[in-house]
């Protein structure tokens, strides 16, 4: 049987970057800068706003207070990409 993949923590930091931690141990730091577009995220590029990210406990992924909100899945994967880079 699959593990559904959810956040387990959620952090804002500055610069629209997320801590996040998942249910399966993998945890990081993501640069969400390039992603705050279209009219849902735009608004998110306030930094104020952004800052109010946190951990939705129903859904299990990270919500912001204008309602916009990630899907684990998609999160872990710009982690991957974003560690990827990097290297």
């Amino acid at each position: 049987m699959a593990i559904l993949l959810h956040t387990e923590v959620v952090e804002p930091r500055p610069g629209h970057r997320l801590f996040v931690r998942f249910n399966t141990g993998v945890s990081g730091e993501i640069d969400l800068g390039a992603e705050l577009w279209g009219e849902i995220f735009e608004p998110l590029r306030d930094e104020a706003l952004f800052m109010s990210a946190h951990q939705d406990a129903v859904m299990g992924t990270v919500v912001w207070a204008n309602g916009a909100d990630l899907a684990p899945e998609y999160l872990l994967d710009l982690l991957q990409k974003q560690t990827r880079d990097a290297a």
